[in-house]
């Protein structure tokens, strides 16, 4: 059998190795174990030490003279397995009325914290730990060193108008307070003191409301806040500006309403030109160098022009009148002259009877008559008479004097020779009716010419309808 030959130091090595082994657990098996619980954390631990208060000082455990330890007294002998309960006093600083302290507690609510402090919270004022608002019965979470802060409220007493309020504020300045009020301002709205003074006990605010304003102008919808008393200083304050015959409805100097509605109407003017055709007139004028019953034109007509100037009127931009403000004619007419002949020639026409003289011709529609187809009768003393007084027989003609002179000779063709005796009611104008004897009435309607035979009279009708 083969044996390995350890060497001499490395048995010595080992020899002391296990020497302090068994030292070692020796000392450990002298130790006395204890259950240490800081606030509900638990540690198992051993120790040589012999009493509580040196078991402490041995770990390093610090306590507080408000903290909580269970057995109580610092001289209490350990003993194998014992419990060791710790309860540490949760620092606190708070903040309140200007002044820092620093507060070592076992309470679990604010609320609480605050009695042992003796300080006295209003419904009002306000909490924060670690800078979050919390309610005065809220608890601590944790046992770290915790920041409470009271904010007092401020009293305050709020006219709104017609209505008075008591409130309370933990803000700095008037603004923070109607804010926190939950009071909507209006950049016209007027507050006494400024919104930027500072929040005192007792104050009294002041808030003169300013009156809502629509103002239609230009096509847009202006919505204002004002103190103003009149449409005008409203108009003024928006840069508004009337010009010419603009108007505001309601009118400028009228007072505002609680909630008033101003419409401003943009008035404007336009002058139109209108031409209108004058007629031209015809006028007559005799001409010596023309023939009886002959006319020319002497001077063309030509028409005129009328213009009218129109006043329209325009509101917001739509037409609403218009009127008539002058005229006057830009373009006389020129009438038209005609020339009628004056001149009379006197002509012989050769007739069956012979030739006769004559100084006019004219055409006329003839018809015929004869006494018992005149209308009178016969009992009546006017029967065969004519509007002369002469009987009636062939060769007496009705004529209209205007036309044909009476008493005057004329010829018709196919007719003969008569003398203008009679008259009729309608023989009017270029009308002749042919007289018969009743027994060689001859029936004429037709157009012919008529001739006047001299001598030609004194006054003449040149022109003829």
């Amino acid at each position: 059998m083969n044996y390995i030959q350890i060497p001499r130091g490395l048995k010595v090595l080992v020899a002391l190795i296990f020497i302090f082994g068994a030292m070692a657990a020796g000392y450990q098996n002298s130790m006395t174990p204890i259950t240490l619980v800081v606030d509900g954390q638990e540690y198992a631990l051993h120790t040589h030490q012999k009493t509580l208060g040196a078991f402490l000082m041995d770990i390093g455990l610090t306590l507080h003279p408000k903290d909580i330890i269970y057995p109580r007294r610092m001289d209490t002998p350990l003993q194998s397995n014992m419990h060791v309960d710790v309860q540490r006093a949760q620092l606190v600083h708070i903040n309140a009325d200007g002044h820092h302290a620093s507060h070592y507690t076992h309470s679990g609510s604010i609320d609480l914290i605050l009695q042992e402090a003796r300080l006295s919270v209003n419904p009002y004022d306000e909490i924060r730990v670690e800078g979050q608002i919390h309610p005065l019965d809220a608890g601590l979470d944790d046992l770290k060193p915790a920041q409470i802060t009271i904010r007092r409220a401020t009293p305050f007493t709020l006219h709104d108008g017609e209505n008075t309020s008591t409130h309370h504020s933990i803000a700095n300045t008037v603004g923070e307070a109607l804010r926190h009020a939950g009071l909507t301002l209006y950049l016209a709205d007027g507050v006494e003191p400024a919104l930027g003074e500072r929040l005192s006990a007792g104050m009294h605010i002041h808030v003169n409301r300013s009156k809502p304003v629509t103002v239609q102008v230009d096509g847009r919808t202006m919505r204002a806040r004002t103190h103003r008393e009149h449409v005008g200083e409203v108009l003024a304050d928006l840069g508004v500006i009337l010009t010419g015959q603009d108007y505001a409805e309601p009118p400028l100097d009228d007072e505002l309403g609680e909630q008033t509605s101003i419409r401003v109407v943009r008035v404007s003017e336009r002058f139109l030109i209108e031409q209108e055709p004058i007629p031209f007139e015809i006028l007559w004028q005799p001409d010596h160098d023309l023939e009886i019953d002959h006319e020319r034109v002497m001077q063309e007509g030509a028409r005129g022009v009328r213009e009218r100037r129109i006043r329209v009127r325009y509101e917001d931009g739509h037409e609403i009148a218009r009127e008539v403000d002058s005229q006057y004619v830009a373009v006389p007419p020129t009438n038209k002259v005609f020339g009628y002949g004056t001149k009379v020639v006197v002509r012989t026409l050769d007739t069956p009877s012979g030739p006769v003289e004559y100084w006019r011709k004219l055409r006329a529609l003839a018809t015929s008559y004869s006494a018992g187809t005149a209308g009178t009768p016969r009992s009546s003393p006017w029967y065969g008479r004519t509007a002369t007084g002469m009987q009636m027989r062939h060769g007496i003609v009705a004529v209209d004097p205007r036309v044909i002179k009476l008493h005057s000779h004329v010829y018709v063709p196919g007719y003969g020779v008569g003398i203008a005796g009679d008259t009729g009611g309608a023989i009017k104008g270029r009308r002749i009716d042919l007289g018969y004897d009743d027994d060689n009435l001859v029936l004429w309607y037709r157009w012919v010419d008529v001739y006047l035979l001299t001598p030609v009279p004194d006054q003449i009708r040149y022109v003829l309808d």
